[in-house]
């Protein structure tokens, strides 16, 4: 066998579900401090792909995020909803890739909750910025990488394994559902 797998020792597969898997899809997205946020995801089509911050995620599997109502990716949102969000929360570690469908909002007191003095840069008005808007992203479905006991250990047990040439590997992955 030439997978890595074949090297490997113990369990490296997790799959979550329900409350487990949209706990782990908070912890993992507020980790990490960008995401890139991609839509129009049609198979065979390229997709829009744009950094962006995701500034609240919730117990339930939802992301939020801060967009311009007449920005390309509202637009395409409002034309297709299905759209994919991957996050990298380190170098080595914390990465999530989820799909899920998109609503864009205005509701005022969701933009209050998760408005940050950074996006005064996008949104010259403020809070009450006619342009602002909401996009939720209820995920449906998604898959993690991380590492089973943190990244100090796992940089330890691949230093190890690299000096004897043996794999010791930390990392654990699963996918993640209702």
């Amino acid at each position: 066998m030439d997978s890595i797998n074949a090297n490997q020792s113990g369990e490296h597969i997790e799959n979550l579900e329900g409350p487990e898997a949209w706990t782990r899809v908070k912890e993992m997205a507020e980790s990490a401090e960008s995401c890139f946020f991609c839509s129009n995801i049609k198979t065979g089509l390229p997709v829009s792909v744009r950094p962006m911050t995701c500034l609240k995620a919730d117990e339930d599997g939802n992301l939020y995020f801060l967009s311009a109502n007449d920005s390309h990716k509202n637009n395409e949102v409002e034309h297709d909803p299905f759209v994919q969000v991957l996050f990298q929360g380190s170098k080595h570690s914390d990465f999530l890739s989820v799909y899920g469908i998109a609503d864009i909002t205005k509701d005022q007191g969701i933009i209050d909750e998760i408005w940050t003095p950074i996006a005064k840069t996008w949104f010259t008005e403020g809070k009450n910025d006619p342009r602002i808007s909401v996009i939720k992203v209820s995920v449906t479905q998604g898959h993690y990488w991380d590492n089973k006991h943190g990244n100090a250990i796992a940089l330890i047990k691949m230093a190890v394994g690299a000096m004897i040439g043996k794999t010791l590997d930390d990392s654990i992955e699963g996918d993640l559902g209702a």
